[in-house]
């Protein structure tokens, strides 16, 4: 009869496996329940599992940011806008927008890990328009009057981690699931954001990613003379409180209704009155055929392209003239289709890019894609090759012991932890992919390796004739394998810690499947092996 007291490892392995089991299988963990892995695509079809880029298909963009930085720079008293305005007030084709000057922003990956920390934060100035150098910066700072240290190539660490927030934002917002976004640093200290969406060819990834993603409104009207026109910017990304989704209008048209934050309301107000879109009976905009024979335009400027003009209601213009508007400042941003508005929506939602990424060749920039049916085909021969794994394994225990009492509960105990690993995976979502799997035979080589050295150790001398033997056996062959475990635990935490790619993942699941036999499977294994070979169980 099984004793629960004796036997509560055995138990408790059991309790991990039925947890997994849940995990793997329950449909209240579907991608189609809104369960914990409801975000990740390529889910299969019979499992909770999910598969990342290389088992399911898709694109991966790895690119540099376009930018150079000054080091150093003493603002003399001077705002970060008051020194943006003045650097790019001295480089020809650059806007405010495309400077980023910061307090105490130190520079990453510059340097041994002493020597910055010995190392005061600095103030630093960005540029990250295209085609500007380091000679470029330093000249305009110098115009400016703005003393600084010296000027390198990239931009700084706030700013990658700024656009690996955004660029997050914008796939979440595109419905894109499964998309990573990442910084990665190579042995050579070059960074790079590396870019995965599952399920989404090349040219899709990087339309959504390549661009700045700024939206602007501005006001286009008559000038004072008659004979030109003036072009104000009335609302930015940061002026809107909320942002609604692409919707399709009666008119054939779309557009994403918006509320414009309460602070900025009465100056937009204000300005809509200033320009005539507020004249009584509202404006008729006919940009688009004659921009210099309109009446006063709203234009929505997308990427620094005027994408959408229109005019203003006269509902709308007589509540904006006597000052309603203001009191619930909500509307609606007209594009002429669905994909537009959803360009707008996901762009406001999101925010701008501090920086764009460089996809050229020269500067390191790459763009793979992995078909459906590759991914398919990895999936193939993933499970051949877990399935060889495991023969071989059985094979060679079966060979080595000849007993089945020994070797069968080995190799159940065994594949008893890649279980469980799956479980986890399915029950947070973490997509699989190949270097997970080399993972899972890592666990299985690793996990029988412990299993022998238990078995071998414990049966050295033959029969057991007590438990009180066995236990100073296991214990003997234990403190082998605990070393062994710390071993590769401490030899796998750099990598699973630092960004690394695909050897993340590697290491995550080698260090969890060594924990999990540890605590779970090695234990259990002890039990089961004492009350099949002692004499006095």
């Amino acid at each position: 009869m099984f004793d629960v007291r004796d036997n509560w490892r055995v138990a408790l392995l059991v309790v991990f496996l039925l947890i997994s089991a849940f995990a793997l299988f329950s449909p209240t963990l579907s991608a189609d329940s809104g369960g914990a892995g409801g975000d990740v695509a390529g889910e299969s079809s019979l499992t909770n599992l999910q598969y990342g880029l290389e088992l399911s298909g898709g694109t991966r963009v790895r690119a540099p940011l376009v930018g150079v930085t000054a080091e150093g720079v003493d603002f003399g008293g001077d705002e970060p806008r008051t020194v943006e305005q003045a650097v790019a007030g001295e480089i020809d084709g650059v806007t405010p927008a495309d400077v980023i000057a910061r307090y105490g922003a130190r520079a990453a990956g510059q340097g041994t890990a002493q020597t910055q920390s010995q190392t005061q934060a600095t103030d630093t100035v960005e540029v990250t328009a295209e085609g500007i150098t380091t000679e470029d910066l330093a000249a305009a700072l110098d115009a400016a009057g703005y003393e600084h240290e010296n000027t390198r190539e990239g931009v700084t660490d706030t700013t990658r981690q700024e656009v690996v927030r955004i660029l997050e934002n914008k796939i979440n917002e595109a419905g894109l699931s499964g998309g990573t976004v990442q910084q990665v640093t190579t042995a050579q200290g070059d960074n790079y954001v590396l870019v995965e969406v599952p399920n989404r060819d090349a040219s899709e990834v990087r339309d959504l990613v390549g661009e700045r993603g700024t939206v602007v409104i501005e006001a286009y009207y008559p000038a004072a003379n008659g004979s030109e026109y003036n072009r104000d910017v009335v609302l930015q990304q940061e002026d809107f409180q909320s942002i609604g989704t692409a919707q399709d209008d009666d008119a054939g048209g779309a557009y994403v209704p918006v509320t414009v934050s309460d602070a900025v309301a009465p100056e937009f107000q204000g300005a809509m009155q200033d320009s005539g879109l507020a004249q009584p009976g509202g404006t008729r905009c006919t940009y688009e055929q004659n921009p210099n024979g309109t009446e006063p335009c709203l234009l929505l400027v997308v990427n620094g392209d005027v994408t959408n003009a229109f005019g203003m209601s006269p509902g709308l213009a007589d509540s904006l003239r006597s000052g309603e508007w203001a009191e619930n400042p909500i509307f609606q941003l007209q594009t002429t289709n669905v994909s537009e508005a959803q360009e707008v929506s996901i762009n406001l939602r999101a925010g701008a890019l501090p920086a764009q990424l460089d996809f050229s060749s020269e500067s390191g920039g790459t763009t793979s894609y992995i078909s459906p049916s590759q991914g398919s085909d990895f999936r193939t021969n993933s499970l051949i090759t877990g399935i060889i794994a495991v023969l071989a394994v059985s094979g060679t225990v079966f060979a080595r012991y000849r007993d089945v009492r020994v070797a069968v509960p080995m190799v159940v105990t065994a594949l008893s932890e890649v279980v469980i690993l799956l479980g986890f995976a399915a029950g947070i979502g973490y997509p699989l992919d190949l270097s997970v799997i080399a993972g899972f035979i890592a666990v299985i080589g690793t996990g029988v390796d412990d299993l022998i050295i238990i078995a071998d150790e414990v049966m050295a001398e033959g029969q057991i004739d007590s438990r009180r033997v066995f236990q100073s056996r296991f214990r003997k062959a234990f403190w082998v394998i605990g070393a062994a475990a710390a071993t590769t635990i401490i030899a796998m935490s750099p990598l699973a810690i630092l960004s690394l790619g695909d050897l993340q993942g590697f290491a995550i699941f080698t260090i969890l499947g060594v924990l999990v036999g540890v605590l779970v499977t090695r234990p259990a294994y002890g039990d089961i092996l004492r009350s099949l070979t002692t004499i006095d169980r």
